[in-house]
C-alpha cells in the first residue's frame, strides 16, 4: 500500500514554493506538509512586524527565505535573512523569527 507522506501540495506539479502559502494581514500563516518523528517541512507567511517568539527545538531547523526580510535571534546573536538565503538554527538553542518586512520562509527541522 502506498501511503501518501506529503500533505496540502500537489503531487507531480511544477509549483513555486513561495506562492503555497499568502500573506494575511497582522498575521502569521503556516502550511504543514510533512510533519513526523524524523522531520517537518512547514511554509511561513509572516506579515511585517509579527514574530514567532523565543523558543527551542529537539530537532536542528534549517530556514530558507522565500520572499522578504527577516530578523533570525538564535541564542544571543541576530542575523538578518533575505530571498534566497538559509540560515541553520541548532537544536536546544533559544531562537526566534521576527519580520522586519513581509517575508516568507521554508522550514525544514530534522529529528
Amino acid at each position: 500500500m502506498n501511503k501518501k507522506i506529503l500533505k496540502n501540495i500537489d503531487l507531480s506539479t511544477v509549483l513555486t514554493l513561495q506562492d503555497l502559502v499568502n500573506y494575511q494581514d497582522g498575521q502569521i500563516v503556516s502550511k504543514t506538509l510533512i510533519q513526523n518523528q524524523s522531520v517537518s517541512l512547514t511554509l511561513f507567511a509572516f506579515d511585517k512586524e509579527e514574530e514567532i517568539s523565543t523558543h527551542s527545538s529537539h530537532g536542528d531547523a534549517m530556514i530558507y527565505v522565500t520572499d522578504g526580510t527577516g530578523e533570525i535571534t538564535i541564542g544571543d546573536e541576530k542575523f538578518n535573512v533575505s530571498a534566497g538565503e538559509t540560515i541553520v538554527m541548532p537544536s536546544e538553542i533559544p531562537h526566534a523569527v521576527y519580520a522586519k518586512e513581509r517575508f516568507k520562509m521554508f522550514l525544514i527541522v530534522v529529528f
